[in-house]
C-alpha cells in the first residue's frame, strides 16, 4: 500500500495565482471556478506551474490546468503534460495525457501519472516507459522517489540495455523490479529472466549493474547457454567478458556431452569454454550405460577450436583423484582426458580395478570408442593382479601391458618386456590344479567369457608347482601389491582419500634423454684445434670405430650398421 493512502495532514499554505492574460467568471463554464486564459502561472510551496489555461478554485486551494502544462519543483524536477489537476490541501498533482517527468538522468513517459508532493513520490498505473543511463524500463505500474532516486516497477516489467534504437545487448524481464537512478543498478526481488546473447539467467533475488554489466544473483540462480547450465547458491555474471562464478552447492551441467561438475566453487568462461570446479569437486559422466563419478581437489576443462567443426576438449583433474563406476574404479594423483583422441591418462601411482582385477603402473592410458572402453595400456612397472581368494592371485608384471575390450568385455591382454607370470589354472571341475610361474619377453592372453582361453609367448622359462608344494616365496611376484583397501566402494566413497601404505608407492623410473653431440667434442677427439677453420677435413659422419656416435644396444646385441633405421622420437 502506498503512503498516499489513509489520512493525510492538510497543507496550510495557499496556492497563489501569479499571472494570467485574462481572468473572468462564467457560470455556464463552472459555477465556482475562476477562468484563466493565456500564460497562466501558479506557485505553491516552491513549485511553479505554467499552462495555457486553467480553472482556479480559490475556496478549495486547487486548480485544473490545461494545455502545455509544466510543473517545476526547485529546478530539479520537471513535470509536463496536457492536463494537470492540483490540490493544494493534499499537495497531490494528477497529470494526464503525454506526461513526461524528468529528474536528473531519469525521464518517465506515460499518459497518467500522480505526483505526491507530501511524500515526494511519482507513480503511474496505466503503463509507462522510463529512460535512464542508456536503460529503457517499461511496466504496467511504476513508482519513483526523487529524494532517494529509488524506483519500483510492477507487472510486465522489461529492462533493455542499451535503450532503443540501439540493438539491445541485455534484456531483463520480471514482474517486480527495484531500480536506483544514481547507481543504475536493478534489484531483482521476484522471478526474473535475463537474456544476454545466447546466455540466459533465471533468478529470484539479486542485482544487475547495468553500467558495469555485472550481475550478482542469489537463491539458486540458474545460468544456461547452448546446453550448458550453471546453478549455485550465488552466481556472479559479467556480461562484458562473459565470465561466471558460482558459489555454494554448485552444479555445472553439459547436456550436449552428458556430463556435469559439482563443488563449492565453479568458474566459467563462455567465450573460451573454460570451466574450473574446486572445493569438494566431483565430475559426473552419464554419457555411458553406467554413470561415472570422480572426485579430485580441482577439475579444469579446456575447449579448443570453439565454434568450429573441429572442437575438442581436454579435462585435467588433480590432486587425489578417485573415481567410481559399477564396473570400474580408479585412483591416482592426476588425470587428463582428451576428447580429440578419446583417451584418459592417469599419472602418479595410478590404480585401476575391474571386477576382481587390479592394474597399476607409473601411467595408465584408457582409450574409448563411442563412450565405451576400447583398450587399457599400463606403462612402466606394470602389474596386473586378479584375486582368486585371500591367498591365491593370478599375477602378471612387465614393462608395458595392453588390454583390449569388445562389447565391454576383455578379449586380449598383452605384456611386453621382462614379463613375469604367476597363473593358477583350473580343471574341468573348477578345481585349482597348480601354480604356473613363467618368465618371458612377450605374453599374449586370449580371453573368452571372462576366462583365459589360451596363452601365447615366445621362448620362455618356467616351472609348475602342485598346489600343496608351492614354496612360500613363490606365491607372489617380487612387485606384487593388492590395494583393495584403497579401492572406492561406492559413489560416496570417492571423497575418502586413502593413500598407499608407506613403502608401497611406486618409485618412478628415470628415463634419460640421449646425449647430444657437440662439434667441440668431435674436434677434441680428432685433435683439431678450436680455432681451426670450418672447412677442415672433418668427415660428415664419424668413423664406425667412434664410440661417441655408435649406437649402444641392450644386452650388447650386435646389429649390422646398415640395418639401423631412424630412431623413434617417442623412444625414451
Amino acid at each position: 500500500m502506498r503512503k498516499t493512502a489513509g489520512k493525510r495532514p492538510p497543507s496550510d499554505s495557499k496556492v497563489h495565482l501569479l499571472h494570467a492574460d485574462r481572468l473572468f467568471f462564467d457560470e455556464r463554464v463552472h459555477r465556482t471556478a475562476q477562468i484563466l486564459v493565456g500564460n497562466v502561472q501558479f506557485s505553491h510551496d516552491g513549485v511553479l506551474l505554467d499552462c495555457d489555461s486553467a480553472l482556479y478554485y480559490e475556496a478549495t486551494n486547487s486548480f485544473d490546468a490545461f494545455g502545455h502544462v509544466r510543473m517545476n519543483q526547485g529546478d530539479t524536477l520537471l513535470l509536463d503534460s496536457e492536463v494537470l489537476y492540483y490540490n493544494g490541501l493534499d499537495q497531490l498533482a494528477r497529470a494526464r495525457y503525454d506526461v513526461v517527468l524528468q529528474h536528473g538522468t531519469l525521464t518517465i513517459y506515460t499518459d497518467s501519472l500522480d505526483y505526491d508532493r507530501l511524500y515526494e513520490l511519482g507513480y503511474y498505473f496505466e503503463g509507462g516507459k522510463v529512460l535512464d543511463h542508456d536503460n529503457e524500463l517499461t511496466s504496467d505500474w511504476g513508482e519513483y522517489s526523487p529524494p532517494t532516486h529509488e524506483a519500483v516497477f510492477n507487472y510486465n516489467v522489461r529492462l533493455v540495455n542499451p535503450a532503443p534504437p540501439a540493438k539491445p545487448e541485455t534484456t531483463l524481464i520480471s514482474d517486480t523490479l527495484h531500480y536506483n537512478t544514481e547507481t543504475a543498478i536493478a534489484y531483482i526481488v521476484g522471478p526474473s529472466n535475463i537474456e544476454n546473447g545466447e546466455n540466459h539467467i533465471y533468478s529470484e533475488r539479486g542485482y544487475y549493474d547495468t553500467q558495469k554489466k555485472h550481475s550478482h544473483l542469489l537463491e539458486r540462480s540458474i545460468l544456461t547457454n547452448n546446453g550448458k547450465r550453471l546453478v549455485g547458491d550465488s552466481v556472479v555474471w559479467n556480461d562484458d567478458v562473459a565470465i561466471a562464478e558460482a558459489f555454494g552447492n554448485v552444479v555445472y551441467t553439459d547436456e550436449v556431452n552428458k556430463n556435469k561438475l559439482t563443488g563449492e566453487y565453479c568458474y566459467y568462461e563462455d567465450i573460451t569454454g573454460y570451466v574450473m570446479a574446486t572445493d569438494s569437486a566431483v565430475a559426473i559422466d552419464y554419457s555411458q550405460r553406467d554413470t561415472m563419478y570422480a572426485h579430485a581437489d580441482t577439475f579444469k576443462v579446456f575447449t579448443f577450436n570453439i565454434d568450429t567443426d573441429s572442437t575438442y576438449r581436454i579435462m585435467h583433474a588433480y590432486h587425489h583423484m578417485r573415481a567410481f563406476r559399477r564396473d570400474l574404479q580408479a585412483v591416482c594423483d592426476s588425470m587428463i582426458y582428451d576428447t580429440r583422441d578419446s583417451i584418459l591418462i592417469m599419472y602418479r601411482d595410478p590404480i585401476l580395478w575391474q571386477a576382481g582385477q587390479q592394474q597399476l603402473g607409473e601411467e595408465i592410458q584408457i582409450f574409448f570408442n563411442d563412450s565405451t572402453i576400447d583398450s587399457v595400456q599400463v606403462l612402466r612397472q606394470a602389474l596386473s593382479v586378479e584375486r582368486i581368494d585371500s591367498i591365491h592371485y593370478n599375477q602378471v608384471s612387465g614393462h608395458i601391458m595392453h588390454t583390449y575390450f569388445k562389447d565391454g568385455e576383455v578379449y586380449l591382454s598383452t605384456s611386453e618386456g621382462n614379463v613375469f607370470v604367476n597363473y593358477y589354472p583350473f580343471d574341468e571341475d573348477s578345481i585349482m590344479v597348480e601354480l604356473n610361474h613363467t618368465e618371458t619377453s612377450l605374453l599374449k592372453m586370449f580371453v573368452n567369457e571372462r576366462k583365459v582361453d589360451h596363452i601365447w609367448m615366445p621362448a620362455a622359462t618356467g616351472v609348475m608347482y602342485p598346489i600343496p608344494l608351492i614354496p612360500s616365496d613363490m606365491f607372489y611376484l617380487q612387485n606384487f601389491a593388492w590395494f583393495d583397501y584403497i579401492r572406492p566402494v561406492d559413489k560416496d566413497d570417492i571423497f575418502q582419500w586413502r593413500p598407499k601404505k608407506a613403502g608401497t608407492e611406486l618409485k618412478e623410473s628415470v628415463r634419460h634423454a640421449a646425449p647430444r653431440q657437440r662439434l667441440s667434442d668431435i674436434r677434441k677427439k680428432r685433435g683439431i684445434a678450436e680455432n681451426a677453420p670450418a672447412s677442415s677435413d672433418i668427415p660428415a659422419s664419424p668413423e664406425p670405430s667412434d664410440t661417441l656416435m655408435s649406437p649402444v644396444l641392450p644386452d650388447s646385441t650386435v646389429v649390422p650398421k646398415d640395418s639401423l633405421g631412424p630412431s623413434d622420437p617417442k623412444d625414451p
